[in-house]
């Protein structure tokens, strides 16, 4: 059964393949880089962390954890 906590792992995708349609342009400049370039490392960013959240939360990984030990 999927847990709710896995629906945030959506956000990256919805970020990366639907917010690019709004971020396709090339000014403003963010860091010095394109806005699409930005958009995107601060995807890649953004999904390392989801992706950290949902593991951390993940009913799953703590029953793992206390059987290890």
């Amino acid at each position: 059964m999927m847990k709710y906590i896995h629906l945030l792992s959506i956000l990256p995708f919805l970020g990366i393949l639907v917010g690019i349609i709004f971020a396709n342009r090339v000014t403003p400049y963010v860091l010095g880089l394109p806005f699409m370039i930005f958009w995107l490392l601060l995807w890649l960013f953004l999904t390392s962390i989801t992706l950290a959240i949902v593991y951390k939360f993940d009913p799953q990984n703590k029953e793992e954890e206390t059987a290890n030990e």
